[in-house]
């Protein structure tokens, strides 16, 4: 597990990807439960980048939001009105966010080209997601709208936990096995971010995360019964997950942080390259290579085909 006090390492390779496309624009995905402070944080981010001269550009993916603390340069609800796809497919909030981001979806090309079209200015475009995370990142539209992503520039996930709500052993586990999903899911470089450090310090979770007995002795103060068993052994599970991921301190509040939180970012642009990108390529290869495949056996069958019929008069009563 890496916290943010941790000392930056910059890898860089002779030749390899990352030196060549270091100036690409880096994708930031938001995450996080409604209430855990994503928008905020959001806002917190855009301010704290327009400081650094660097201003970002902002895409808004949830269409039940009713106002943004920020200036979008993309909204998903100038394309789709979530009350009106409620009522005309009869549909409750969580279809009429799904639907909507379905809807969207069909609109990603365009998406795509104005963002392309500023990539060569921007540093970070920003993606805030709606506070329903499964609807996000375990939908078809949410999956296609990550892999394009991914796909294009580098992107990562920055998964936002509400330190305060997980102080008690038992939702912190939850929220970690949140985090491992939408890890495994996504299959991007990975960032827990514990929001709002200024009420709750989130270092209790980082000891949690790195001393597997100090989880346990939280875990025989605060939990009985059957609940202890099973979070004893959930945590063995996701210790080798601790080992592997990224974590960040910060308060949307006060700004306190953000330096720390960047810092990691700049770290999975770096793994990005180094193992994310080649395992897109490979997939995006096999795909155009089981595609050509496809087109030949077709081809081949075609020509089967004319061959056996070269020649036989063609009786139009046959059909």
């Amino acid at each position: 597990m890496q916290d943010e006090t941790a000392t930056s390492k910059t890898k860089s390779t002779d030749g390899s990807s990352s030196s060549k496309d270091s100036k690409a624009p880096v994708n930031i995905i938001m995450i996080g439960m409604a209430g855990s402070g994503k928008t905020t944080l959001m806002q917190r981010i855009n301010a704290y980048l327009h400081e650094r001269k660097t201003p970002p550009y902002v895409v808004n993916l949830d269409p039940a939001v009713a106002k943004l603390p920020f200036q979008a340069n993309i909204d998903i609800r100038d394309t789709v009105d979530y009350k009106q796809v409620m009522k005309e497919y009869n549909l409750g909030p969580n279809g009429g966010i799904l639907t909507s981001l379905n809807l969207f979806t069909t609109k990603l090309d365009q998406v795509m080209e104005l963002v392309d079209k500023r990539a060569a200015t921007t540093e970070y475009f920003l993606y805030d997601t709606p506070g329903q995370i499964e609807i996000f990142t375990w939908s078809a539209s949410g999956a296609i709208i990550t892999n394009t992503l991914a796909a294009t520039y580098p992107t990562v996930v920055v998964y936002v936990v509400d330190t305060p709500r997980t102080a008690s052993p038992a939702t912190f586990m939850s929220n970690m096995m949140y985090a491992c999903s939408i890890l495994y899911k996504t299959q991007l470089p990975f960032i827990v971010t514990f929001n709002k450090t200024d009420v709750v310090s989130h270092e209790f979770a980082v000891n949690w995360m790195s001393d597997f007995e100090a989880f346990q002795q939280a875990l025989m103060r605060n939990e009985d019964g059957f609940m202890t068993s099973l979070m004893n052994s959930m945590s063995l599970v996701l210790d080798e997950f601790y080992n592997h991921l990224r974590v960040a301190g910060v308060s949307a509040m006060t700004g306190e942080g953000l330096d720390g939180l960047f810092a990691k970012i700049d770290e999975a642009v770096v793994e990005y390259y180094e193992e994310f990108r080649p395992a897109i390529e490979r997939q995006i290869e096999k795909k155009r290579e089981d595609e050509r495949k496809q087109k030949a056996e077709q081809m081949s069958q075609l020509m089967h085909d004319l061959a056996v019929s070269e020649g036989k008069e063609v009786n139009p009563q046959q059909k």
